[in-house]
């Protein structure tokens, strides 16, 4: 096992375009398995109970989706801001539970269905939207005045192979990204935009516990 921060990749990384159009769905079932409590939060991100997440801020669920192994974490660039790099996230529905949003999210996104939840981390982690992506968003997406956003993290194990990943999601919504590939965790916070950055540490820290070391990295 191995702690985020520690986490370097020697091989080179391959990057994966979005490909033209869906392919077919292949649904597989959704495990729940015990949740992870072992790691505190950081100084750095403002947390709230599991029942309350911060007024202000909308809800949001976050996927950190590891390869089959666990030794790599998927992430995407978004087809907006090429250069910024991010796991999978979206906002949680009315009545719906954040489980269940982030199953949803992770097929609409990447259109994974062969996936199993590891774990989820116990708090709600938020990060503040700078203050253009915060004019900018709340006023040509969601008309409201949102301070940032309330994550509920939750780590997957991917069970399929890569061809099943498809940035055209399951059809239902727009795409977000242009192309994705397996990174490290370290990897995965060095190209993150900074106000999500101190989000993605504390997430990793709680699921570092599930996460193995890659036979090709030899730190």
């Amino acid at each position: 096992m191995v702690a985020a921060a520690r986490c370097l990749l020697l091989n080179p990384i391959v990057y994966h375009s979005r490909p033209a159009s869906s392919s077919p769905l292949r649904l597989s079932r959704i495990t729940t398995l015990p949740l992870s409590s072992s790691a505190s939060a950081s100084p750095l991100v403002a947390v709230a109970s599991m029942d309350a997440p911060p007024q202000g801020y909308r809800t949001n669920v976050g996927i950190c989706l590891a390869n089959t192994s666990l030794t790599k974490i998927f992430s995407a660039s978004r087809i907006n801001i090429p250069s910024a790099w991010q796991m999978p996230q979206g906002g949680i529905d009315e009545g719906e539970e954040p489980r269940a949003a982030a199953v949803r999210e992770l097929r609409e996104e990447t259109g994974v269905t062969s996936a199993e939840i590891v774990a989820e981390a116990p708090n709600w982690l938020t990060y503040d939207f700078p203050l253009d992506v915060r004019e900018r968003l709340n006023a040509t997406r969601w008309g409201t005045d949102w301070k940032g956003q309330a994550q509920k993290w939750f780590l997957f194990r991917f069970t399929g192979n890569d061809d099943e990943i498809n940035l055209n999601g399951d059809g239902s919504e727009k795409p977000e990204f242009a192309e994705w590939t397996w990174m490290t965790p370290q990897q995965v916070i060095e190209k993150a935009v900074d106000f999500k950055k101190p989000v993605y540490e504390e997430a990793l820290k709680h699921f570092a516990p599930y996460l193995q070391s890659d036979p090709t990295d030899s730190s």
